[in-house]
């Protein structure tokens, strides 16, 4: 029987929010094994005072099995 464990992360980037979905999912793989999925669930951003976006945030849930007993 398979377990899934989801967890929730807030990834960013200065240049889009899709590349901010990519650096959430990048980083979680580097100490999170068997990812199987990503949902985005928000995109949001920061903007600078010419009113222009400067920082892309994506929220978003990376879903991953859970190893049983080795």
């Amino acid at each position: 029987m398979a377990v899934v464990k989801v967890i929730e992360l807030v990834g960013d980037s200065p240049n889009s929010w899709e590349e901010a979905v990519k650096n959430a999912c990048r980083e979680a793989a580097k100490t999170v094994r068997n990812i199987t999925g990503v949902e985005v669930l928000n995109w949001t951003g920061n903007l600078g005072p010419d009113g222009e976006i400067q920082e892309y945030k994506a929220n978003i849930q990376i879903a991953f099995r859970v190893e049983g007993d080795r």
